[in-house]
C-alpha cells in the first residue's frame, strides 16, 4: 500500500478514531499517576496532607476538561471529566501555616480504540493555581504508581506545576501522586479556594502527547486541555 493511500485511509478515520483516542488518554492521565514522591521546595512530606485525604467522605467534584488533540489531519476537539478529591481546614488564622492536599482518582490507559493501537502517553504537566489570600510555603508529592518515571513538583508565581516525562504504556495502571501544599493564609475575612489551572487552549491546566500506533505507522498528538467547568475543590475561611 503506498504511503498516499495509508493517509488517505488514516484521514478518513482520524476524527473518531484520533479523538477517542486521546480523550481516553487525557481521561486516564487525570485519574492516574506516578511511582514515589517527588521534588519541591519542601524537603519533608506533610503527613497531614495523607491524612486530609484519608478522612474525606464526601462526593468528589468533577471537573470538566475542553481538550483539543493537534494532528497531522487537522485539530480535534472533545471534553473529558474528572473526579477530584480536595481537602483543606474549614478554618485558619490570618497569616497561620496550613496544608491543602488535592488527589486524582486512579485508573489505566486503553490498550487500543477502534482498531488504533496506544504506544504511550508522554510529557504531561497539570498545573494548579496558588490560591488567592496565601502565600506559597512548599510543596510535595506523596505515593502514586506505575508512570515510568518520577514525576516533578514546580513553583513559579501563582502556578504550581506538576510534570511527569513518562513513557506510560498504553493498557497500564497508574495513578498520579498526591499533591500537598503549604500554605500561609492571608488577611481576616477571606476565604481561600482551591480550583484547577485554565481558561482556554493558549492557557492549558492539562496537557500531554499521546503516541498512537495504525499498522507500520505512529502519529505523536499534542493534546491541550482547560476546566470549562472548574469546580471549588475546597473552601478555607481566615479568621
Amino acid at each position: 500500500m503506498t504511503t498516499q493511500r495509508i493517509e488517505t485511509r488514516l484521514r478518513k478515520s482520524s476524527t473518531s478514531a484520533l479523538t477517542a483516542v486521546v480523550a481516553l488518554t487525557g481521561l486516564a492521565l487525570l485519574t492516574a499517576g506516578t511511582p514515589a514522591a517527588a521534588a519541591s521546595p519542601s524537603p519533608r512530606v506533610q503527613p497531614a496532607a495523607a491524612q486530609l485525604v484519608a478522612a474525606q467522605s464526601a462526593a468528589a467534584p468533577t471537573a470538566s476538561y475542553a481538550c483539543r488533540a493537534d494532528t497531522k489531519f487537522g485539530k480535534h476537539t472533545f471534553s473529558l471529566k474528572q473526579g477530584v478529591n480536595a481537602k483543606a481546614p474549614a478554618t485558619v488564622k490570618a497569616g497561620s501555616g496550613f496544608t491543602i492536599a488535592v488527589e486524582l482518582k486512579p485508573g489505566s490507559l486503553p490498550a487500543e480504540v477502534r482498531g488504533f493501537k496506544l504506544k504511550e502517553v508522554r510529557d504531561l504537566t497539570l498545573r494548579i493555581p496558588v490560591p488567592n489570600n496565601t502565600w506559597f510555603i512548599s510543596g510535595r508529592l506523596i505515593g502514586g504508581s506505575g508512570l515510568g518515571s518520577t514525576p516533578t513538583l514546580e513553583h513559579s508565581g501563582r502556578v504550581i506545576t506538576i510534570r511527569l516525562g513518562g513513557p506510560v504504556p498504553g493498557g497500564s495502571a497508574y495513578q498520579l501522586p498526591i499533591l500537598s501544599v503549604r500554605l500561609k493564609a492571608g488577611a481576616s475575612g477571606r476565604v481561600v479556594k482551591t480550583s484547577l489551572k485554565g481558561t482556554s487552549f493558549d492557557d492549558p491546566g492539562l496537557t500531554l502527547t499521546a503516541a498512537i500506533k495504525w499498522k507500520f505507522i505512529t502519529i505523536k498528538s499534542p493534546v491541550a486541555c482547560y476546566p470549562d467547568t472548574n469546580p471549588t475543590l475546597s473552601r478555607t475561611q481566615i479568621r
